[in-house]
């Protein structure tokens, strides 16, 4: 019997070669673009994942493959669980990841739960990770491409929908994916790859968080408390910020080490005072067993930062790490991603950040020195 497989097509070449591997393994494939904001088409910008002409490329696509493609219209889920949410963490002094939240409810559990209605065996989607079943259940691990790795992005994912989910790209390089565009006469075998957040597409997030929120003028004050400037909202400013602080030049090098949405202060200090030994993090996945206390990890606190050496202090629905060595810019609001020390390809999973830990990492009784 033939099993059916529900691609997630976005229009990019990542999504439209997922399709056409799926086609080459057999399987019979329904492609679904979601429309998820009208964002992106209120300026002019191409190369993001909502860009207005994306839908028509991954309709062509479809047609080249011989494939039946809709469109699906979450915007209402996409505007409560990921633009909200990134308004909201900016005006409180936090650093969102929207992308994290648009895999973990958009794609691998509403457009999962579409395609499990439509008869669906799997859904395959186009991102840069792989998943392997050890026998005791599907495991997590990072694209073979390293440099288009989306593995950080996905660690919220649940252990259920992975059992039926499939990242058929995770396996090739981008060179290799365009190759099969191209043996496929696809339409987007030379589409500039996207950028930026989708609903973002001028890049300005200050601006589009003021369009949803009200924000609240503040103080830029040092280590000490004293006024040094003032600003027009935290959510103009990020842990280990160095530009657009409002300070004069001249003096010593000043980084954004600490925001507090609740007095609208700004603290600024030296690249020193970025260092943190640990991390304390909540709202946990693990894929596969939870780490245990005293475990060595790799932790990665951004999308684009190297997993560094660690070790787990506690673990369960919140998180405590500490660093082997500091770590600068710690910022919350951003995703830790644990990987397996012995095993740096798999990810173990990760929770939210709440707060960086400048000194030793303590739980309960326990003090870790990593």
């Amino acid at each position: 019997m033939v099993k059916k497989a529900v691609v997630a097509m976005s229009g990019g070449v990542d999504s439209s070669v997922t399709a056409a591997l799926m086609v080459e393994q057999g399987y019979d494939v329904v492609g679904i673009t979601m429309h998820l904001s009208d964002e992106v088409s209120k300026v002019e910008q191409t190369g993001t994942c909502c860009a207005p002409d994306d839908a028509h490329d991954a309709r062509q696509v479809a047609a080249a493959l011989g494939i039946p493609h809709y469109v699906a219209n979450y915007k209402k889920q996409f505007k409560t669980a990921v633009i909200d949410r990134f308004v909201r963490d900016y005006a409180n002094g936090n650093t969102p990841s929207p992308c994290v939240r648009c895999n973990d409810v958009l794609k691998f559990r509403l457009l999962l739960q579409r395609a499990r209605a439509l008869g669906a065996d799997i859904l395959a989607t186009g991102h840069y990770a792989r998943i392997i079943d050890d026998g005791n259940g599907p495991r997590l691990y990072r694209g073979i491409d390293h440099k288009k790795d989306q593995s950080y992005f996905l660690f919220g994912a649940q252990t259920d929908a992975l059992r039926q989910v499939r990242f058929p790209v995770g396996e090739l390089n981008k060179e290799q994916v365009r190759e099969v565009a191209r043996r496929h006469n696809l339409p987007v075998a030379n589409k500039p790859e996207s950028q930026d957040i989708c609903f973002v597409p001028d890049g300005d997030y200050a601006s589009f968080v003021e369009k949803h929120h009200t924000p609240e003028p503040g103080t830029v004050v040092d280590k000490d408390g004293n006024t040094l400037a003032t600003h027009a909202g935290v959510h103009r400013f990020t842990i280990g910020q160095r530009r657009g602080l409002g300070l004069p030049g001249g003096g010593p090098k000043r980084f954004v080490i600490g925001i507090s949405a609740g007095n609208g202060q700004i603290t600024v200090g030296g690249e020193d005072d970025l260092l943190a030994n640990g991390l304390h993090a909540d709202r946990c996945n693990w894929i596969g067993p939870t780490p245990v206390e005293g475990q060595p990890v790799l932790a990665r606190v951004r999308h684009r930062s190297v997993p560094v050496p660690a070790t787990v202090v506690k673990a369960g629905g919140e998180l405590l790490v500490q660093f082997r060595d500091p770590i600068r810019a710690v910022a919350p609001g951003q995703a830790a991603v644990l990987y397996a020390a012995d095993e740096p390809e798999r990810v173990l999973g990760g929770g939210w950040i709440r707060s960086a830990i400048r000194d030793d990492v303590v739980a309960g009784d326990a003090v870790c020195r990593a």
